[in-house]
């Protein structure tokens, strides 16, 4: 090779090897933001000043950030507490069901609408459902029931700010935080996820023989909803002494839910056209995933169509009618294959023995919003929680005239191909023989459970 050509080559190699070590580095440091757990993303943006335009200034209180119990990994809060600290106190505020402000609003009737709601630990979405439901019309006269799978003062000191309808806290004491070692977290034996069934065999590691039915081994931070949602729902239907003789509707929401200032308005006027046109409709639904919302065509109609779990899980309403229905068939809820609560519900659904599927009745103009960009399913690289709410908050104040409809009208859809194909068999994650028994063990009260985890 000519000198002068071989030097020009030389230099561009000079020039190019730390050019692509530093794009290398830009590349590597961009990616590990968009690593970042989702939660982390979200729980550190500040409420924006859009977004608190949109709210009432005696609501503020709701949206204020103490920065001072954030670590650096946004999905475990820190807290003060060990874990004996932490047990004890769960099971002390568990067996005293204080229910806050009963002595302003009243105690909880049989008839009374009680909102149960599943918190983890994205407090900035905890923050705006409370907003939300604080401009509810007749939110008064409901309780609301917040249950966690992570104890933490920040979220315990809002939760017990409320001051606008009845509280109770319960708290879910077979979680990830209250057994850091040991199932139902994670234990030190557990067989590793993608371990193949003779390498877990050859280990000797937990559960080695009963992988999911994709060949994976359990994962408790998936495994805990579904745990949490079932024991949820027999803490409030079957263990609770203000609920002894409730008759009435109980709505299901999340942490990352928005509500509009009508739903329970639009609760009612459900259950008076299930009534009415369709007596067989065990659920009601407020929500809808829908990506558009045209409240001046849809805001006073509804549906009548066979319940799809992921179509109509957000904003679910059911009684202690319903619940006794789904009791019945508690096996198979808790052995399906499934880390899914939705989904175990809709094969529960499927296969109720001479029996038809669930029917739901359903807002076809939303009074429930999923806000939650971020989470155990969503890590998207924005995880701005403001982004979201403020274009729900202004969805709404443009809606504002098509809200509190007085009457409804209801057609009814036989649900398209999704809705009515057969589950063949479930997403997994649920092959663990230790998760099936300690769910069918939830029905259980006091010692008999408490002895099952050793928990006290």
């Amino acid at each position: 090779m000519p000198r002068l050509k071989y030097a020009s080559v030389l230099r561009v190699v000079v020039i190019l090897v730390p050019l692509c070590l530093w794009v290398q580095v830009m590349l590597s440091a961009s990616s590990g933001v968009i690593d970042r757990d989702g939660e982390e993303l979200m729980n550190s943006n500040d409420t924006s000043d859009q977004v608190l335009a949109l709210v009432p200034p005696e609501l503020h209180k709701y949206l204020t950030i103490h920065s001072k119990n954030f670590t650096g990994n946004g999905t475990e809060r820190s807290s003060p507490k060990n874990v004996s600290d932490i047990r004890r106190a769960i099971q002390r505020h568990n067996d005293a069901q204080t229910i806050y402000n009963e002595d302003i609003f009243g105690p909880v009737q049989n008839d009374t609408i009680i909102i149960a709601i599943q918190v983890h630990t994205r407090l900035t979405y905890l923050r705006h459902l409370i907003v939300s439901l604080a401009q509810a019309r007749d939110i008064d006269r409901t309780l609301l029931v917040f249950s966690h799978d992570y104890y933490d003062d920040e979220i315990n000191a809002l939760v017990r700010s409320i001051d606008f309808t009845k509280v109770m806290q319960i708290f879910y004491p077979y979680s990830i935080q209250t057994h850091p070692n040991e199932f139902p977290g994670v234990d030190p034996n557990d067989c590793p996820r993608d371990a193949h069934l003779e390498q877990a065999i050859k280990m000797k590691c937990n559960n080695a023989h009963h992988p999911d039915l994709h060949g994976h081994y359990r994962e408790a931070k998936y495994t805990q909803t579904k745990h949490h949602w079932w024991w949820k729902a027999n803490r409030i239907f079957n263990q609770l002494q203000c609920t002894t003789t409730h008759t009435g509707m109980v709505v299901f929401l999340e942490e990352d839910h928005y509500v509009a200032e009508d739903f329970i308005h639009m609760l009612h006027l459900l259950r008076t056209t299930a009534d009415r046109s369709c007596p067989h409709c065990e659920i009601l639904c407020l929500g809808t995933y829908l990506k558009t919302y045209q409240y001046h065509t849809y805001n006073d109609k509804v549906e009548i169509t066979p319940w799809h779990s992921s179509m109509h899980n957000m904003g679910m309403v059911f009684n202690r009618t319903v619940w006794n229905s789904i009791m019945e068939l508690q096996d198979q809820f808790c052995a399906y294959d499934d880390y899914n609560w939705d989904y175990s519900l809709l094969h529960l659904s499927q296969n109720r023995p001479g029996r038809e599927k669930f029917k739901v009745i359903l807002c076809k103009g939303p009074r429930v919003f999923h806000i939650g960009e971020c989470g155990i399913h969503h890590k998207k690289s924005n995880c701005n929680a403001s982004t979201v709410i403020s274009k729900v908050q202004k969805l709404l104040q443009t809606a504002k005239a098509s809200m509190f409809p007085t009457r409804v009208s209801a057609t009814i859809s036989a649900g398209g191909a999704k809705h009515n194909k057969k589950l063949t068999k479930g997403n997994g994650g649920w092959g663990d023989i230790r998760d099936q028994e300690l769910c069918t063990n939830m029905t259980r009260i006091g010692r008999q459970m408490r002895k099952f985890i050793g928990f006290a």
